[in-house]
């Protein structure tokens, strides 16, 4: 009977240990599915582009004249191409032709009929 005992013992204690195994196996492939993953990137990805919005408004507040140079510095260098084209105009000369957009024209070659 001391054995029927120990047995029996032995087995509840085997089927405790596998259901504590099934229970970490199945914690474990929830926290390693994609889904879990791709939850905790975004979430991270979320606090930190929140820090930076912090940290940048942090450094405007605490530098205004330089933020706005910096943004007017910004705007200037985008927008070069259509702020030389109204300087172009608004001081336009005869002296000098208008810059041509586009490709420049070939240059002319000789042919054998134009040598003949």
């Amino acid at each position: 009977m001391s054995e029927d005992r120990t047995v029996d013992a032995a087995r509840i204690e085997t089927e405790r240990a596998r259901a504590r195994l099934i229970g970490s196996a199945q914690e474990l492939q929830d926290r390693l599915s994609p889904k879990t993953l791709a939850r905790g990137a975004w979430e991270g990805a979320k606090d930190k582009g929140a820090n930076l919005a912090e940290d940048a408004v942090d450094a405007v507040r605490a530098r205004p004249l330089a933020a706005g140079g910096a943004v007017a510095a910004l705007t200037v260098f985008l927008a070069r191409g259509p702020l030389l084209d109204l300087a172009g105009r608004l001081f336009k000369s005869k002296k000098r032709p208008p810059a041509r957009k586009g490709r420049k024209p070939a240059a002319k070659t000789e042919t054998k009929e134009s040598v003949k």
